[in-house]
């Protein structure tokens, strides 16, 4: 009973963060599976199915709150889905040994993008004048969801700073439409891991857990996009993962005690750094922006 309050504990917070940076479910919450020494193809499994259930009601909670656009959903979650249908068919044919680091080095990557995307880069402006065609999206979404059911995560820490990143279109819809096209991503990995692993590996009960503390988290998260700094928020999870990621990479390798010490302790002062420069960051762009000369007009 105790692992499965801990599992919707998991579940929300994970939900929590992706609903409100467009990222990390995934990435966050087989993280945390890994880390209880859960199968690697059984971990990003039991995220994917339960992830049907969370990215349905994100995806509704975001259009509820006009954070959507049904063209990027379309554009970039077809693609997406036959990426992650491929990625979940690869990671179902590697055994136990060798898919645990690959995963976590796969994460651990993501980790370090989103935790110096957010702790350093500012928004960029947007250019509403430009659209978002076929051409530019279907690759995102082929990589995204490949790499979303191979590595147990990847689908926001790809697509969410891309959009971004091209400043064609809102923040709030860049995250509202990333987060609902997961949907058919998730559906995509789920379909490729049950005809790899059928129900062998991952306990339901497991993915009924994270499902309930996701789907409670969907709609606060929505909320909450439109209010919460992504900096400070991507730092702390960025954080988390490479904390996580680098501990079980030191396991596999057998790393000495004392070395696990000292390299994890490393990670964590750099971690606090990246948290305490988000936060000056945020507190020096709402100065500025408070200086700023209001303009009326005549």
């Amino acid at each position: 009973m105790r692992i499965l309050v801990l599992l919707a504990l998991v579940g929300f917070g994970a939900q929590l963060v992706d609903g409100s940076l467009g990222m990390a479910y995934g990435v966050t919450s087989t993280t945390l599976l890994l880390a209880i020494g859960t199968n690697p193809a059984a971990a990003s499994a039991s995220v994917h199915l339960a992830e049907i259930g969370t990215t349905l009601v994100s995806g509704l909670s975001h259009w509820r709150f006009g954070n959507v656009d049904w063209k990027v959903v379309l554009r970039v979650g077809v693609p997406g889905a036959i990426g992650a249908f491929a990625g979940a068919t690869f990671l179902s044919n590697l055994t136990t040994d060798s898919a645990r680091p690959f995963m976590s080095s796969i994460l651990l990557v993501l980790g370090i993008y989103v935790l110096l995307r957010f702790t350093f880069t500012a928004l960029p402006k947007v250019r509403t004048d430009r659209t978002l065609g076929w051409g530019f999206l279907a690759p995102i979404g082929v990589v995204g969801g490949f790499l979303d059911a191979s590595g147990g995560g990847g689908w926001g820490p790809v697509g969410t700073p891309t959009l971004l990143a091209s400043g064609r279109i809102e923040p709030r819809k860049v995250v509202g439409s990333i987060d609902t096209s997961e949907f058919l991503v998730a559906v995509a990995a789920s379909l490729g891991f049950l005809i790899g692993l059928s129900s062998e590996g991952f306990d339901l009960s497991w993915v009924a857990a994270l499902l309930l503390g996701g789907v409670i988290a969907a709609p606060i998260a929505a909320w909450l996009v439109r209010r919460m700094p992504p900096r400070l928020l991507g730092s702390l999870a960025g954080g988390m993962i490479v904390f996580t990621n680098v501990r079980t990479l030191l396991i596999s390798a057998s790393a000495p005690g004392g070395i696990t010490s000292w390299i994890l302790g490393g990670v964590f002062l750099i971690w606090t750094a990246c948290v305490w420069v988000a936060v000056r960051s945020i507190i020096n762009e709402n100065r500025e922006l408070a200086q700023k000369p209001l303009v009326t007009a005549d």
